[in-house]
């Protein structure tokens, strides 16, 4: 008999990418329980170093719905799945107000992929977060990206959505629809400051689609850019017959090359691992809580420390500070 932890042994299986292994993490992780809790961080602790700052893309997917990203999606896994690439994706759905799970479950909507072996697809349930992404997200995503070449998370599109993925992925889409607004609205609605690409889908409404792309292009050139060295393109094209998808998928991998040889993705991951944990905390513990060992920024500084071996791990360790000062 094996003298691995429990959650040690479960890691092995995953970066085997045994796709038991992956199923029974995400429940685990999904698990509100306390027991189940800390099961969840002693597996993403055992993964963490593991994983590292490498690793599987890490691709956000948002818009406002009827965009048609489940379509974009779909169209990107066919691709990605000819060259050989295995995929996950997190789709994080609407909660049921009866039973607080995923209201859609594991949607229709990758038809193409449904039974392929190399293809993943688990949905979440935003749960009191409508708009963002669920509790568990971020560590479906640890556990996806430990098994798969390439980690999709699509949102559910509304609301607080955008800023929450683009904090937890290494490279943001955001799927625009024809006639979706003008550029006041797009400004209004904060959707020009997060993303890396912005894909205008639909190509086929002709002039409608070219409109939208053109006010895009206007309203990114008034801001600032997200980073100095990377203008975020915008293309147009329709998913529904895969137009322009290849492109999507090379500047995904253009911007995740960016990343690596500028050493921003070490940086990166560690910070949404680490503002990850500080919403767990005070999700569970509230502000009040969190105060009595220093408050959000003190806790946000310990997390990001370098100097600290396993963000995971120390989660666990502030939570027994929190209580033991309650």
């Amino acid at each position: 008999m094996s003298s691995r932890p429990p959650m040690a042994s479960l890691a092995d299986r995953l970066l085997a990418s045994d796709r038991a292994a992956v199923a029974e993490s995400l429940n685990c992780i999904d698990d509100q329980r306390p027991a189940g809790r800390e099961q969840a961080l002693a597996l993403l602790a055992a993964l963490e170093p593991r994983v590292g700052a490498a690793g599987a893309l890490r691709i956000g997917v948002t818009g406002a719905p009827g965009a048609g990203k489940s379509t974009l999606l779909d169209a990107c896994v066919r691709v990605l799945r000819q060259g050989g690439s295995t995929v996950g994706i997190i789709a994080v759905d609407p909660s049921s107000q009866r039973t607080g799970g995923a209201l859609l479950g594991d949607r229709f909507r990758m038809r193409s992929s449904a039974r392929d072996p190399g293809v993943f697809v688990r949905s979440m349930a935003a749960r009191d977060r409508l708009g963002g992404l669920a509790d568990a997200t971020h560590g479906g995503i640890e556990i996806l990206s430990a098994a798969f070449d390439v980690v999709f998370v699509e949102t559910v599109g509304v609301g607080q959505s955008e800023a929450d993925v683009a904090g937890q992925v290494d490279t943001t889409v955001f799927v625009a629809q024809p006639g979706a607004g003008d550029l006041l609205q797009f400004m209004k609605a904060g959707v020009l400051e997060l993303p890396d690409i912005f894909f205008v889908n639909k190509a086929d409404t002709g002039a409608a689609a070219q409109r939208t792309a053109s006010e895009l292009r206007a309203g990114l050139g008034l801001g600032e850019q997200k980073s100095a060295d990377w203008a975020p393109p915008v293309l147009v094209g329709a998913a529904r017959d895969g137009l322009e998808v290849d492109s999507l998928l090379d500047h995904i991998h253009r911007h995740r090359a960016l990343l690596e040889e500028t050493g921003r993705l070490a940086a990166l991951r560690r910070r949404a691992r680490a503002e990850a944990m500080l919403r767990s905390l005070l999700h569970r513990y509230g502000t009040w809580g969190t105060d009595r060992i220093g408050g959000p920024d003190a806790i946000r500084e310990r997390l990001e420390d370098e100097r600290t071996a396993s963000i995971f791990g120390l989660h666990t360790v502030l939570s027994s500070e929190i209580e033991g000062a309650n």
